[in-house]
């Protein structure tokens, strides 16, 4: 039967209006510009519809606290769900040192990579890590948070090129997050867990949403403001940033 089960994928179309990224270009907003030389790229993905310059988003107030203080030569960008193809040009050009507009084995091992997301964000951060996979292109750490996957999207299997994978999920409303993620390649993906937060329990208060978002969707959205959540997603990246330790799981959690 065409149930409710039929009708989310739409109504995900018109209610997930949940996003941004960061400072400069249409499609991406580069937080730091240091391509020749880089040692860390660090790309973020926000979600919904809304436009990347909204400054209350999760991914673009991280984005700007990662970058005050961030290695010298860290590349730190945000952009559009919808603009994953001008991400992944990106990190190929941040790459390519050498500028001969291809990827050495060295080039492609050298990588220092992390990758997150809110929402459809979170989803986008997946796919573009397969991209990278596909090009034997390694990635450090991938971060969602309340994942939501589009129609032909999956976001629930982290592919074996990445070192290591955190999931934020929270479990209600009409929109929340995937529960679990898992590693294509146990051997090689190390997840650090699948952490739940439930603001029925525990709301916080987020400034600049629409009543829209208040109304319809106020679990999802407190996802995107919550200071405990994005602060456990900003451990986990400067932990890597800094040192890249072997145990980097959050303290809280199901």
């Amino acid at each position: 039967m065409f149930g409710f089960a039929g009708f989310r994928p739409l109504i995900l179309l018109l209610v997930l209006g949940t996003a941004p990224a960061l400072l400069r270009a249409a499609d991406g907003g580069a937080v730091s510009v240091r391509p020749s030389g880089t040692s860390y790229i660090v790309v973020g993905f926000v979600g919904g519809f809304v436009r990347h310059t909204n400054p209350h988003h999760g991914p673009v107030v991280l984005a700007k606290r990662i970058q005050k203080d961030a290695p010298a030569n860290t590349h730190v960008q945000v952009f559009e769900n919808r603009h994953r193809k001008s991400a992944y040009r990106t990190i190929l050009h941040l790459l390519d040192a050498n500028h001969d507009g291809s990827l050495s084995v060295e080039e492609k091992t050298a990588a220092h990579i992390i990758l997150f997301g809110q929402s459809w964000g979170a989803s986008a951060a997946v796919l573009l890590a397969r991209e990278l996979n596909r090009e034997s292109i390694p990635v450090m750490l991938t971060v969602q948070v309340d994942s939501v996957a589009k129609l032909w999207q999956k976001d629930q299997v982290i592919p074996d090129n990445v070192t290591a994978a955190a999931n934020f999920y929270q479990p209600h409303g009409l929109i929340h997050g995937t529960h679990e993620i898992r590693a294509a390649n146990e051997l090689k993906t190390r997840i650090l867990g699948n952490y739940r937060f439930d603001y029925r329990e525990k709301p916080v208060r987020c400034e600049g949403f629409s009543w829209f978002d208040r109304i319809i969707t106020p679990s999802h959205m407190q996802s995107e403001c919550d200071p405990q959540l994005w602060s456990e997603v900003e451990n986990l990246m400067r932990q890597r940033l800094e040192s890249e330790p072997t145990n980097l799981a959050p303290e809280s959690g199901d």
